[in-house]
């Protein structure tokens, strides 16, 4: 079975597309439940136009992943739920959007309690504090609007230059045939 990483910072996880978890659980997840949700919360960074995601579980271990540097994710919002196990430390931090680094010379840290989420800008600079003891589960499903990076990528802060991918791919779209797409640029 293939596995590919859950994102380029963490070691440990699956994706849950690689499950067959996107179209039963995750999609209708983000169109009946976080699309309105965001769409009130977030109105200005695509929070009503949520058309793809990329989902995935992140382990947080001794021995393995401990923590996380800082860093903005490649959605326009995020959801990241503490999914288990028992553990101690491992505190989220909160700066400043990505365009304004120096923010973080006080970022808000906010602890992770099993079974609560946290929504978050996906521009937003944040961080996993090193992790204490135990084991720690985290759920991150990265929520991308179309209509938003199609226009400007969120990681290289450019126009686009498409490229085909399987799947959501980076959550762009063209207008031509349904196909979806990455940024090469990043």
């Amino acid at each position: 079975m293939p596995k590919g990483r859950p994102n380029t910072m963490n070691n440990y996880g699956v994706l849950l597309h690689e499950l067959g978890l996107d179209e039963p659980l995750v999609t209708p997840l983000r169109e009946r439940f976080l699309q309105p949700l965001m769409a009130l919360l977030y109105p200005d960074c695509g929070g009503g136009w949520l058309d793809s995601h990329r989902a995935f579980v992140v382990k947080y271990a001794p021995g393995q992943d401990r923590e996380l540097g800082c860093h903005y994710d490649n959605a326009e919002l995020t959801l990241n739920v503490a999914l288990g196990k028992a553990f101690t430390g491992g505190a989220l931090y909160f700066g400043g959007l990505f365009q304004a680094p120096s923010a973080l010379t006080r970022p808000l840290e906010v602890e992770h309690m099993v079974g609560q989420g946290i929504l978050h800008r996906g521009g937003q600079l944040h961080g996993a504090r090193p992790l204490g003891t135990g084991e720690r589960w985290n759920l991150v499903v990265w929520l991308r609007a179309s209509a938003v990076r199609n226009r400007l990528c969120p990681m290289c802060c450019r126009k686009p230059d498409l490229v085909d991918d399987e799947g959501f791919g980076d959550g762009f779209t063209r207008e031509e045939p349904t196909t979806v797409d990455v940024c090469a640029l990043t």
